[in-house]
């Protein structure tokens, strides 16, 4: 294993610190805290300090899983002390959503980078979208759809969501409030969806990077004891605290906006970071 500088671990550190500010007030702005805004954040970063497009959005990806897995845990806790969480829906997800994990990590290893930023454009793009233009009023049905179609939405939500970096929040959100179950059950079970997620994902990423981080050698962020595979252990460590730290101070702001500027301007974001990937296709 080649050595590193202390001057790259220090750089790469204040950059982490960085990143965590900026995705803290962020989240705390918004009212959200996973992968959506962390994503973008490490794809400016890693990319400033010259890690290959190869291995970019992996690594992006599998570190914001992993900063995912406290966070959703202590979210699906606290909601389930409360009695808030639909358990019968998260069991019947719990097989679809780990196998689309598990597909989406094998995936990761072999996938073109182009293929991390074309899901994250999709699915965040839409949520976007409905953002800016859509109803919160709109349903499909007043009931859940038969269990394969459960089942098959959950699959799809552990795909894409090990391929976007999330915890699945927002499609799962989606998918439960489409059918009229109430927001605040739809948020409190999409907590434990997080943590269906984001657990194997982050093994599946350490795995799948593996092998990546012999073939850039010179990449101090790919290289042991700062990464194992495409999980950044540094980003890990500095970043949950300080984007924590930065929270309160987002919440702060948010009071001053009508929850319809709030949802403009979240809505406005995820467009410009779909805006952002895109570019970077060509």
């Amino acid at each position: 294993m080649p050595e590193i500088s202390l001057t790259e671990i220090l750089t790469l550190a204040a950059a982490l610190l960085a990143a965590g500010a900026i995705t803290g007030l962020f989240a705390g702005l918004f009212g959200v805290g996973g992968g959506a805004i962390a994503v973008p954040a490490f794809y400016e970063l890693f990319r400033l300090i010259g890690v290959p497009d190869e291995v970019l959005m992996p690594l992006c990806v599998g570190t914001s899983l992993a900063i995912i897995i406290p966070t959703s845990i202590r979210s699906f806790n606290a909601h389930r002390a409360k009695g808030a969480v639909d358990m019968t829906i998260l069991r019947q997800w719990a097989i679809p959503v780990v196998l689309g994990v598990v597909i989406g990590s094998i995936i990761a290893r072999h996938a073109s980078p182009d293929l991390f930023k074309i899901v994250f454009i999709i699915v965040a793009g839409f949520s976007g979208t409905r953002l800016l233009f859509g109803n919160s009023n709109w349903h499909i049905s007043d009931k859940l759809p038969p269990r394969p179609v459960v089942a098959l939405a959950g699959w799809v939500i552990g795909l894409a969501s090990a391929l976007m970096g999330v915890g699945g929040g927002v499609m799962s959100n989606l998918f439960m409030t489409f059918y009229n179950r109430p927001i605040h059950q739809a948020v409190a079970t999409s907590s434990g969806v997080g943590v269906l997620i984001s657990i194997p994902g982050t093994i599946g990423y350490v795995y799948a990077g593996w092998p990546q981080a012999a073939q850039f050698p010179q990449i101090a962020a790919l290289q042991p004891p700062l990464a194992l595979g495409f999980v950044s252990l540094l980003g890990f460590i500095l970043f949950i605290p300080m984007s924590t730290f930065m929270a309160p101070l987002g919440a702060r702001l948010a009071h001053g906006l009508s929850p319809r500027h709030l949802r403009l301007a979240f809505g406005l974001f995820l467009v410009a970071v779909c805006a952002r990937f895109a570019v970077s296709l060509f």
